[in-house]
């Protein structure tokens, strides 16, 4: 009897094991998928301009012809023939590294206010207001592009930082994200804080923003990533060679000829280490961000 009345419980931990195996080989099979791509461009940093220019990056590695040629001139100059010939590369990474930070702090802090306007306000055009942010999304940057770089030029700010970064200061992507999250917080604790002699400022800062580190370490990789690998509109705004960031730059090295391909690999795969370092430091905070505004509390 004893048995009969397990047996469903047993039917049950099988279908449980056997549904984790699956999940398991299914992420698996994933994250392969998702490694070959990054081995092909690593080992494509080994070979030289001519062999990438002919065969390509493939899986295939061929001892003999795998060599550190682009790495050391990528970071001595020094060329495979001995000859010594400065380039930009990291002018080119350390203007993005600036660009990076500052547009993702003042993006973050910006896109939230504006978020929290929305979350915690009441006034008058509000829906309205809010429905011109979910246009704006859908709008593409290409078409936006003509009037912002004229707007630009006319302020002044052409081949600047502040020209790169003043369109996207506010992103309506981060202003949507911000206040799906902050709904779920509530008004109460707000209310609370102002009838302790808070300020506004003050309650967005002391009580707001503590509780937003996991939409902003989400918000943070999204906004890091696109300012990072951002080309289209820095190759408008910015002329100087001094100031390019990392995209433009590589993208000075393409020709023709292929005689670059290797140094192009090689400073793409390095060029992914800043991103990759802030996404496993901030995992945890941006699984809890994304996954905090998909229950209502």
């Amino acid at each position: 009897m004893q048995k009969t009345a397990n047996a469903p419980i047993e039917i049950h931990e099988r279908k449980h094991l056997a549904g984790k195996i699956v999940m398991s080989c299914f992420f698996v099979i994933l994250s392969i998928l998702f490694i070959i791509p990054l081995y092909a461009l690593l080992l494509g940093t080994f070979k030289g301009g001519a062999e990438l220019f002919v065969s390509g990056l493939n899986l295939n590695p061929t001892p003999e012809k795998l060599h550190l040629n682009a790495w050391r001139y990528l970071f001595t100059g020094v060329m495979s023939n001995g000859e010594y010939n400065p380039h930009s590369y990291f002018v080119w990474y350390w203007n993005s590294l600036k660009v990076v930070a500052l547009q993702t702090v003042l993006t973050l802090l910006l896109s939230s206010m504006v978020a929290y306007g929305f979350s915690k306000y009441n006034f008058r055009g509000k829906n309205v207001m809010f429905m011109c942010v979910l246009l704006v999304m859908m709008v593409p940057l290409e078409i936006l592009m003509l009037p912002m770089y004229t707007q630009i030029n006319a302020m002044g700010m052409r081949n600047s930082y502040a020209g790169v970064m003043m369109p996207f200061l506010i992103s309506m992507s981060a202003v949507f994200f911000f206040r799906q999250f902050l709904t779920n917080v509530p008004l109460e604790l707000v209310e609370a804080a102002r009838v302790d002699g808070c300020t506004e400022y003050g309650t967005f800062f002391r009580i707001i923003m503590p509780i937003m580190k996991p939409a902003y370490a989400s918000m943070a990789v999204l906004t890091g990533m696109g300012a990072w690998n951002a080309l289209l509109w820095p190759m408008l705004v910015l002329s100087d060679m001094k100031k390019y960031t990392i995209p433009i730059g590589l993208n000075t090295l393409w020709s023709p000829y292929g005689n670059n391909y290797d140094l192009m690999i090689t400073g793409s795969c390095f060029a992914i280490l800043p991103l990759l370092m802030i996404y496993l430091f901030a995992q945890k905070f941006i699984v809890e961000g994304m996954t905090a505004g998909a229950v209502k509390g």
